[in-house]
């Protein structure tokens, strides 16, 4: 199992039991996201630890391709100069080298191959920790509208209870009819008491805010005639009675006279 594949596990181990315990969601995302990053670092301590590896291969496969280069000028400076026999042994030693640096070839490119790996599977890690912090946010609001909606929910289910409903309507009843027995007391009182001549007289006098009191106000105010039946002799306080006024003094100044005329003329 690799370094990744170990802390998957772990972190997927983390994540179920924050949430087997789920005692505070916030409080466990936190700790999540902290469990992640401190992975996340160890992860690069054996990122790290893996590309100083690859780097030291490299560099001891070049060392072996200059100690086989090496070796070979100076099998060419041997036969230059006549001994073949050290040149020989400049071959073999160059020949040595030779092969070492191609079985160093063969680990550091197996190594490379792995350390890019490594990379990518670390950038990848640190990207999914990145999103899991901006998720963090939208989860616990989650979480906080799910218990609003729960808490809600129960005490709806606790207003189902017809006996909360019943008390309620109970104390409203005996509310009410309080102000009914004071709102008697009080028309009891005023009933013994006081001057019974003068609310008689208080019934006497139009309301001011009577219908037909504003009809007959509205019609004088507009020089109407009051009309006939009961209107005709009702008069506004104040104002001059029906038959009266400028009426009363045409008639007494010869203004019958056309009446008689129309009467005279009736009778023909």
């Amino acid at each position: 199992m690799g370094i990744f594949d170990k802390l998957s596990a772990l972190i997927r181990s983390n994540i179920n039991d924050a949430i087997a315990k789920a005692e505070n969601p916030e409080k466990m995302l936190n700790q999540v996201l902290l469990d992640m990053r401190e992975q996340l670092g160890k992860a690069k301590q054996e990122v790290a630890v893996a590309i100083a590896d690859e780097r030291k291969l490299k560099a001891q496969l070049e060392d072996e391709h200059k100690l086989a280069h090496d070796w070979e000028h100076r099998a060419m400076l041997a036969i230059r100069e006549g001994r073949d026999d050290l040149a020989k042994q400049a071959l073999l030693r160059q020949s040595e080298h030779a092969q070492r640096a191609m079985n160093l070839q063969e680990t550091w490119n197996k190594h490379s191959g792995e350390t890019e790996r490594l990379k990518e599977s670390l950038r990848a890690l640190n990207d999914k920790i990145e999103e899991a912090k901006r998720k963090k946010n939208l989860l616990v609001a989650k979480q906080k509208r799910a218990q609003a909606q729960k808490r809600i929910h129960e005490t709806m289910a606790g207003l189902n209870d017809k006996s909360a409903f019943e008390t309620f309507e109970r104390m409203a009843e005996k509310i009410e009819d309080s102000e009914r027995r004071a709102l008697a007391a009080v028309e009891v009182t005023e009933a013994i008491t006081g001057d019974t001549l003068e609310q008689e007289f208080k019934k006497l006098k139009p309301a001011d805010d009577s219908v037909d009191y504003r009809l007959l106000e509205l019609k004088q105010k507009m020089g109407m005639s009051l009309g006939s039946g009961n209107a005709s002799r009702t008069a506004l306080p104040g104002s001059a009675a029906p038959g009266t006024g400028s009426s009363a003094k045409r008639l007494g100044t010869g203004d019958e006279a056309p009446v008689k005329d129309a009467e005279i003329e009736e009778e023909a």
